[in-house]
């Protein structure tokens, strides 16, 4: 017997190891949806917005390495689906979105709901398709995982509401063929850039999420070069653990050893990162840039050498041809500053900061109510948090607490808006990672308006029984947005937050909700949401002037914060 559209869809997913697909059930994808009821292995996952499922999706691709599922049926469904799969997009990602049309008859009329899927998706899929027959599928199926898995990015595959349950006139099994090859520079290539760093005497690494699978050429590249190693953000769950030779972030977020490292170096290796603050790039320095993609060679920066490649395979073939540099100045120096910069952020996280002179003076100007500080939260979460969990953070200050605070050794994990930015991301790839790991701990770090902009999916974490631990900095601000502001001299506005009892609305849902308010009461509360089974989601009130300074801040940044701080005390 012939099988539908529908089957051959979720039968093809279940061969390639999908376990769940995140959506919100309707009308075109009906077919589909009974198709996953009726096969074993593959799951449906019920979302409250279709925003989450495709940050879900995204999410348990990034952490699983495979193709991720979301589905969002006819019109708004589907619309829904966009901010999800461009996050997934620009986190190069395979996702693939099944989405729901109009009856085939009505395509083209302006029918009730119907959105033309194919320009919708334009700008964010790397293949777009809608099924017109039968007859096209398994083929056409197999082009868009291709290309999702193949590209690193989304597929779209747009099925009418009466297509999916009609019979293939021509069944075959899916063959997909998904084999990717490792490539590397020709060895031309490499000797121009092996001279270019032998003839350097202060190399510094760039090191991004691209080069994680290739940790011990890493690590060897950095001791033969006696170099720094400056990580992204992206690149903190690889390489941040037992590495004598990292110095910790740049740009925003960032630190002064980084900064320094950067800026005093003559050449700069960039290892597997498209890393795209331009302004944070040394200048009058040679560059060396490593990447699959060779769109990305110099795109941020001006290259001397660009090697198109794996990052590991390109490693193997140039390290035979670095020389060993003894003298190790450059990269103590900058280690210095490092474990100097760790050793005040440490203090800022200690209760008795604020009971110390400096503390109380402190005090006096942005914490009069002595407030929960952010840096103390972040550090008691690092501190109770497991070895193997995994880390999602929403975009603003709670990715700066959680980057300064929280060390990524051992087998921790850590994803996030960072490339496309979006808030309200944490508390979704939460619900990815926790079906992708289930026996793991999963801690989201939510910042209170992200939280709140998809509130509602707190019950998708109900319903599942999943026990993520969600931990809210409630500054009741946009603080990034605060921030940014006032940096630019201009008084706050439009950034205040009229929250409610995040705890209590926890509770409401069936949730474990703890609320702290008192930071004696801090440790004890962030340990007990770490030891209490199920879903938890720990509101802690922190103080909403706290700054976060960046690595290389500049005189107008501290002048236009002055300025702005004028403006909000005179009337």
């Amino acid at each position: 017997m012939a099988r539908t559209v529908a089957h051959v869809i979720v039968d093809a997913l279940k061969d390639l190891g999908v376990e769940h697909v995140f959506g919100v059930v309707g009308d075109a994808l009906n077919p589909v949806t009974d198709a996953i009821r009726t096969t074993d292995g593959v799951s449906w996952v019920g979302c409250r917005h279709e925003e989450a499922a495709a940050f879900a999706a995204g999410a348990r691709s990034q952490l699983s390495g495979t193709l991720g599922v979301c589905m969002g049926t006819v019109g708004p469904g589907s619309v829904h689906l966009l901010n999800g799969l461009y996050d997934a997009a620009k986190s190069r990602t395979p996702v693939l979105a099944i989405c729901g049309q109009v009856p085939l008859a009505e395509m083209g009329s302006d029918y009730f709901q119907e959105v033309d899927n194919d320009l919708l998706f334009r700008d964010v899929a790397v293949y777009r398709a809608t099924v017109t027959s039968p007859d096209q599928m398994p083929r056409m199926l197999e082009s868009a995982v291709r290309a999702a898995v193949s590209q690193g990015g989304v597929a779209v595959l747009t099925v009418p509401g009466d297509l999916g349950d009609q019979e293939l006139t021509d069944d075959r099994p899916v063959r997909f063929a998904l084999d990717r090859a490792v490539t590397r520079p020709d060895d031309p290539a490499l000797a121009a850039a092996a001279e270019l760093l032998n003839a350097a005497s202060r190399v510094t690494l760039l090191v991004g999420r691209g080069a994680r699978d290739a940790r011990t050429e890493v690590l060897r590249a950095a001791e033969q070069l006696s170099a720094p190693m400056v990580l992204t953000l992206k690149a903190k769950e690889g390489f941040e653990g037992d590495n004598p030779f990292q110095v910790g972030q740049t740009g925003l977020i960032g630190n002064p050893a980084a900064a320094h490292a950067l800026d005093s170096g003559d050449a700069l290796l960039m290892l597997g990162t498209d890393f795209p603050y331009r302004d944070w790039y040394p200048k009058d320095c040679k560059v060396v840039q490593i990447d699959t993609r060779e769109d990305h060679l110099g795109r941020r920066v001006p290259v001397d050498v660009g090697l198109a490649g794996d990052v590991g395979a390109t490693l193997r073939a140039l390290l035979p041809l670095l020389a060993e540099v003894a003298d190790r100045a450059h990269l103590d120096e900058a280690r210095e500053k490092f474990a100097h910069w760790q050793e005040g952020q440490q203090r800022l996280a200690d209760p008795a900061h604020e009971h110390r002179w400096t503390g109380r003076l402190r005090a006096a100007l942005d914490n009069r109510d002595h407030e929960i500080r952010p840096e103390a939260l972040a550090a008691a979460v690092d501190r109770y948090a497991a070895e193997d969990a995994v880390f999602t953070s929403d975009t603003g200050m709670a990715t700066v607490w959680l980057s300064r605070f929280v060390t990524m050794g051992g087998g921790r994990r850590l994803i996030g808006s960072y490339n496309l930015g979006s808030m309200a991301n944490a508390m979704p790839q939460a619900l990815g990672a926790q079906l992708w790991a289930p026996d793991r701990q999963v801690v989201a770090f939510c910042g209170d308006g992200g939280l709140s902009m998809l509130l509602g999916d707190l019950m998708t974490i109900k319903t599942y029984r999943l026990p993520v631990k969600l931990v809210v900095f409630d500054n009741r601000r946009l603080g990034m947005v605060k921030l940014e502001q006032e940096q630019a001299g201009l008084p706050e506005f439009g950034t205040e937050l009229d929250n409610p009892d995040f705890a209590a609305v926890a509770t409401a849902l069936g949730i474990t909700g703890i609320r702290v308010t008192d930071p004696e009461d801090l440790h004890d509360s962030v340990r007990r949401a770490f030891e209490t089974p199920g879903p938890v989601l720990l509101d802690v009130l922190t103080n909403p002037e706290e700054v976060a300074v960046p690595g290389k801040p500049t005189v107008s940044q501290g002048w236009g914060y002055a300025i702005a701080k004028v403006k909000e005390i005179l009337p």
